[in-house]
């Protein structure tokens, strides 16, 4: 059954998932990236002192509001970390290398970055005493496995250096915070879009790329069938989902997914696409080409138990307000009404 979507736009977390960020401290690592400008921007419309850390090797901080105190660096210079993480309450974790074929080419590169980075982060944390640490993760940990929605006690079986190093950050996350007393939750983001997704001229994030595409009336390629499914979220979801777990009670080693809780094949992603911009792009079909995992999809009990979390935006919506937001998509072609 499809996951269902909250109409209110006023909804807030159960009550007891302790949404209470009053006038906060945060680090947030990889903060000009897509993810963490979005959380860095909504912390700082609510208040809170944001400082933010990129190496801006992909990050763009012109996306990041005036309000964020934004520093360029690496998040293995640990004299660095020492300083912006003075006073601070809780830090979130989303500086990474992200490309899963990239990740394939240059191994030891995905490990430096991925796995030392959060090591350094941890080490940088224990010296100067910040006791609580959101590490973003990734749905890519499960690997291929048939039973579906996925549960965080699924037995993980990473396909890729990319999905071995979020593993392995969630590993050092949850030892190193518990040998020296840092409460610790690990967030399994699944396939987050939204405006502002990096948008990358090698392996692009296949929402954006088909946006950019259709508009142009360009080519969509589909790799295998286009059964493959993933489960596309969108940031804004994925963002509250990040805020509650800065505070919510009874989250230590808490490992939880960031998903719509449905999953949806490649092939109706394709058909949303040309609906909602009316395009006429061509669409070929290669079957040759590797299709990545055959089906993913979060299974949400967890987030919706310790979290309060509901996502608010379905697919379809989510592609229409990319759309309209992002000023890379525009080509003045009005969307269809959703029904």
């Amino acid at each position: 059954m499809g996951q269902q979507y909250s109409a209110n736009p006023n909804w807030q977390f159960h009550r007891h998932a302790c949404y209470n960020l009053f006038d906060m401290n945060f680090l947030i690592t990889g903060a000009a990236g897509f993810l963490g400008s979005t959380l860095a921007n909504r912390l700082a419309r609510e208040g809170h002192q944001v400082r933010g850390l990129d190496d801006l090797s992909m990050g763009d901080p012109q996306a990041l509001s005036p309000d964020v105190l934004f520093t360029r660096g690496d998040v293995n210079d640990r004299p660095k970390l020492w300083t912006l993480l003075q006073e601070v309450d809780c830090v979130y974790h989303l500086a990474a290398k992200v490309s899963v074929p990239e990740s394939v080419l240059y191994p030891r590169e995905y490990n430096s970055v991925n796995v030392g980075g959060t090591v350094s982060l941890m080490e940088a944390m224990r010296d100067v005493g910040v006791r609580r640490v959101v590490l973003i993760s990734s749905g890519a940990v499960y690997g291929d496995r048939g039973e579906q929605p996925l549960r965080e006690d699924a037995t993980p079986n990473p396909r890729s250096p990319y999905a071995v190093s979020k593993l392995a950050a969630e590993h050092y996350v949850h030892t190193i915070g518990d040998l020296w007393g840092i409460e610790t939750v690990s967030l399994r983001v699944f396939n987050a879009y939204g405006p502002g997704q990096h948008l990358p001229v090698s392996h692009p994030p296949v929402i954006p790329f088909f946006l950019r595409q259709a508009v142009r009336n360009g080519t969509l390629v589909v790799h295998g069938e286009g059964a493959q499914t993933r489960d596309y979220v969108f940031v804004n979801d994925v963002v509250t989902c990040m805020l509650a777990a800065a505070t919510a009670p009874g989250l230590n080693h808490a490992v939880i997914n960031v998903g719509c809780g449905s999953e949806t094949s490649i092939r109706e992603l394709v058909r949303l696409v040309l609906e909602i911009t009316r395009s006429k792009a061509e669409v070929i079909v290669n079957k040759k080409t590797d299709p990545g995992v055959s089906r993913m999809c979060a299974d949400l009990t967890l987030a919706r138990e310790k979290l309060g979390y509901q996502p608010r935006v379905s697919l379809a919506e989510g592609l229409r307000m990319t759309l309209e937001r992002d000023p890379r998509f525009s080509k003045d072609i009005p969307t269809r009404p959703l029904a």
